[in-house]
């Protein structure tokens, strides 16, 4: 029989697949992932955020963004900390050292840390028997401006523009949030006019290789991935290779979120770094941590084994939204000092934001006039 028909009917059931399309365009970045060389990153790659570009379906790519996004006292108003506190200057209006007890353990409990907690309490303590404070009201004000004071050396912008590709390696224990936060960072320095590029470094979950990819196909830029199983260091590596010949602004590179006590993690994330360093010294310019803000006191000992592992420079605290403790982000700032670069208000794609430290403290704890 002529091979006309058969290609002839191919070409009809191909026609009639809503979903073929798609489906050979994910298998085409699979297959094609592997460059030998730089310039092979570059045409292997799905294609950039540019006007010819094919985009996703538009409901794909504007609903998270339908939503206004809420403000910070509407994000954080319900965590335990603002909860607590709120509760606490209602139902103790007299200035003695009851109140204080009480707020010193709705800070332990609300994972702001045994600590920090004891040593902000007791300053306020001495401050009252100094009689420094008319009423409960001008302790509230006074327990504000301490807080915002622990969080202001931390609140320091990441700035991607001092090095290009800036390379930025996001870091973080399984269900933290890593390949979200990665589609929202994306979607922010593409707003700034930024050409970026990612990289599926989390080999080991095939899930995550295909979060990223849906992720670059919302956001129209390209993702370096190779099959499950991969060597993520090589993944990470032809990104770089990919970012230089095609001049990104900024490589953001997924990696393996595996139990943060398994040491041949630890192992592998010093392994990219490594690797990476041959292409740039200067690589990675930033390695972000994403930390789960309703970990509580299990997110320090996740930023310690981090930090010691690979050299942690910024963090991300998501999840901080809904009924979170909220404290966790006062115990990280004490215990490592290293920068909140941001913080996860929210499922949209706007509620990831720059941290702020006044904007966070009012949100758990308004000025007196407000509350």
């Amino acid at each position: 029989m002529s091979s006309f028909p058969r290609l002839m009917l191919k070409f009809w059931k191909k026609k009639n697949d809503p979903a073929a399309p798609k489906r050979e365009a994910a298998q085409d970045d699979v297959d094609a992932n592997a460059p030998q060389n730089a310039d092979a990153p570059a045409e292997s790659l799905a294609p950039e955020h540019a006007s010819d570009a094919p985009s996703a379906a538009p409901e794909e790519i504007a609903a998270p963004e339908e939503k206004a996004p809420r403000s910070w006292r509407e994000r954080l108003g319900g965590s335990g900390i603002a909860r607590g506190l709120g509760g606490l200057f209602k139902r103790n209006p007299q200035l003695d050292d009851a109140l204080l007890d009480e707020l010193e353990t709705i800070l332990i409990t609300s994972d702001v840390g045994v600590t920090a907690s004891t040593t902000l309490v007791e300053s306020l303590r001495q401050r009252v028997r100094k009689r420094e404070f008319a009423d409960a009201a001008a302790l509230r004000n006074a327990l504000r401006e301490a807080l915002i004071e622990q969080l202001r050396p931390v609140q320091q912008s990441l700035d991607v523009t001092t090095h290009t590709p800036f390379v930025m390696l996001v870091v973080g224990v399984n269900g933290v949030g890593k390949t979200t936060t990665i589609g929202k960072l994306t979607h922010h320095h593409l707003a700034a006019g930024r050409k970026v590029m990612l990289a599926a470094g989390d080999t080991f979950r095939a899930a995550a290789v295909e979060q990223l990819k849906t992720w670059g196909e919302r956001n129209q830029v390209p993702v370096v991935a190779q099959g499950q199983g991969a060597d993520s260091a090589s993944v990470i590596f032809d990104a770089l290779q990919g970012a230089q010949s095609r001049k990104a602004d900024l490589l953001i590179a997924d990696t393996a979120g595996r139990l943060h006590t398994q040491g041949g993690l630890m192992d592998e994330l010093g392994k990219i770094a490594r690797v990476l360093k041959k292409l740039d010294a200067d690589a990675p310019n930033e390695v972000l941590m994403v930390i789960d803000g309703t970990t509580g006191q299990n997110a320090v000992s996740q930023v310690r084994q981090f930090h010691q592992a690979i050299g942690v420079t910024g963090l991300v605290v998501t999840k901080l939204d809904g009924t979170a403790r909220g404290g966790v982000v006062f115990a990280l700032a004490r215990e490592f000092g290293l920068p909140i670069r941001y913080v996860g208000l929210g499922e949209g794609i706007a509620d990831l934001r720059p941290f702020d430290a006044e904007a966070y403290v009012d949100g758990l704890l308004p000025v007196e006039t407000d509350a």
